[in-house]
């Protein structure tokens, strides 16, 4: 019979893993996985202990009642090293657990990242007396929805504490994760502030990290709805992402949750890694390590402000109040219909000035459940085309109203996965002062995004829609092919309020190195602080 599938921590399948199956009087009977990760044994009906072995994976316990109502899903981890904070985002003065995943000695670090990543203190080297103890084991099934559980399993003594408090200042923090045969795993944690201090809140995009997160083989991008049946054993065979001309992955009626507990391996920084280097690889371009250049650009230039997540605006520790400016930035693709109403409404009656420095951003409204973990209302859409999404500016649009009500901007894909520069198209307006730039000319150059190099228009990009204000000023566009190029738009609200947005991913990847990127963006921020 079939008894269920192994697969790792991506979902892929697991050939030839050792099961043994014992039961309550100690009897015991034997299988191997077979090249789909299957495993089928004849067993009489019973509870059964289940041990697990494979080379290059971690050895664990499970236990399946048979008959089963459907196959069990054996998840293994593989010998490697990861790590995340629990909780991801706290209040300086508060305390977080490091929950980190090593099948030997681990040294642990905390740093701040400004423009230079400033050592904090160290946390010293990590072991335990029974061999691999320091390995972490993960749930059965479907854990991206119930979350990684990681210290679940033999940390019950107070002796096994790992926990560390937040630093006064509020900031962009990574832990360093290192080990004697040098392997190296950075994993980011948010400190905000326990009280305002500054005039300027930046939003870490915690919310679009999640959505891209496929540890545990599941992410907004991969497997949207849910797992399959079976693992992967080749994706491009199998999944519909590659299988359909559209993509095919928001094809359907409802969506399972993502948990924000599990490892987050795409916002990994080299530890010799600087703000001016290149941000290499796929997903880092459109992440925190992305996200990093801003927060370094800014303490550069003085302007202090205070780091929120985007998950501390919607629960209300960020307090809107408090602030003249809020910034969000590279790709804040995912947020609650909470967090937009507040916005909104901070910016159109309250006269708050919102930045928008980021490019597909706001494009899909995501809800939280009692537990905290996240579900994007993809629909069942055919494509992010408008034609796609029955005529509608964004998934966003499709459950409420368009984000050019609010950003001036919105996601359409001509121009995506390109990179070009900007051409000025109102050089009167005071965004411009000291860049000596013309109608007509070119800037932004210079970018330090590798996936989409060319410049700072780029990645994905925004335009204005007919749900823009009616008062939108488009002040530059990128040279992107197809008119793809992003629009670099402000405009202003009755109630004082002003809105300022750039429309591209690439945007940021450009402020360290990129003359006029930078001083436009200071022109903006000192403007909206007067």
């Amino acid at each position: 019979m079939l008894i269920g599938y192994v697969s790792d921590q991506r979902y892929v399948a697991l050939p030839d893993v050792y099961l043994e199956f014992i039961d309550s009087s100690g009897n015991s009977w034997e299988a191997r996985s077979r090249a789909s990760g299957s495993v089928h044994l004849d067993l009489p009906p019973g509870d059964y202990r289940v041990i697990l072995q494979k080379p290059g994976f971690g050895a664990k316990f499970s236990r399946v009642i048979v008959p089963l109502d459907q196959p069990h899903q054996f998840r293994l981890l593989a010998d490697s090293l990861f790590g995340y904070a629990w909780p991801k985002w706290v209040r300086s003065g508060e305390e977080a657990e490091f929950r980190v995943h090593a099948v030997e000695q681990y040294k642990l670090e905390l740093w701040r990242y400004g423009w230079e990543p400033e050592f904090v203190h160290g946390l010293g080297w990590h072991d335990e007396h029974g061999p691999r103890a320091t390995m972490q084991v993960t749930p059965d099934g479907d854990y991206t929805q119930t979350g990684a559980q990681w210290n679940k399993v033999g940390y019950v003594s107070a002796a096994h504490r790992q926990f560390v408090k937040a630093p006064e200042r509020s900031g962009l923090y990574y832990f360093r994760a290192s080990t004697n045969s040098g392997l190296q795993f950075s994993f980011p944690w948010i400190v905000a502030p326990a009280q305002p201090s500054a005039k300027i809140a930046l939003l870490a995009s915690n919310i679009t990290w999640n959505a891209y997160n496929a540890f545990g083989g599941r992410s907004n991008y991969i497997h949207a709805d849910q797992l399959p049946l079976t693992p992967t054993v080749n994706s491009r065979f199998e999944l519909r992402r590659y299988q359909s001309a559209e993509h095919g992955t928001w094809g359907y009626s409802e969506y399972a949750p993502l948990s924000f507990d599990r490892p987050e391996p795409f916002n990994h920084i080299d530890f010799h890694e600087r703000i001016t280097d290149p941000i290499e690889g796929r997903q880092a371009c459109h992440l925190a390590p992305a996200e990093w250049r801003l927060a370094g650009w800014l303490e550069r230039h003085e302007f202090a402000y205070d780091y929120y997540a985007e998950t501390q605006l919607h629960s209300g520790v960020l307090d809107l109040s408090a602030y003249k400016i809020l910034i969000t930035a590279v790709h804040p693709e995912y947020w609650t219909r909470h967090m937009y109403q507040r916005v909104k409404h901070w910016v159109f009656a309250d006269g708050g000035k919102l930045i928008y420095l980021g490019g597909n951003g706001l494009n899909c409204e995501v809800e939280f459940d009692q537990q905290g973990n996240m579900t994007c209302h993809n629909g069942a859409i055919t494509s992010l085309w408008s034609s796609g999404m029955g005529g509608h500016d964004s998934r966003y649009a499709m459950r409420h109203e368009s984000e050019a009500n609010l950003l001036g901007v919105v996601f359409t894909q001509t121009g995506i996965m390109t990179g070009a520069p900007y051409r000025v198209i109102d050089a009167a307006h005071w965004a411009f002062a000291g860049t000596g730039l013309k109608d007509g000319d070119i800037f932004g150059q210079k970018s330090l995004h590798v996936r989409c190099p060319g410049g700072a228009s780029g990645h994905e990009t925004d335009k204005i829609s007919a749900q823009s204000p009616s008062n939108v000023q488009r002040l530059a566009k990128g040279m992107n092919i197809d008119d793809g190029g992003a629009e670099i738009v402000t405009f202003d609200t009755a109630s004082g309020g002003s809105v300022f947005s750039v429309g591209s991913i690439n945007y940021c990847a450009s402020l360290p190195i990129d003359q006029n990127i930078s001083r436009i963006t200071q022109n903006v921020i000192s403007r909206f602080l007067e």
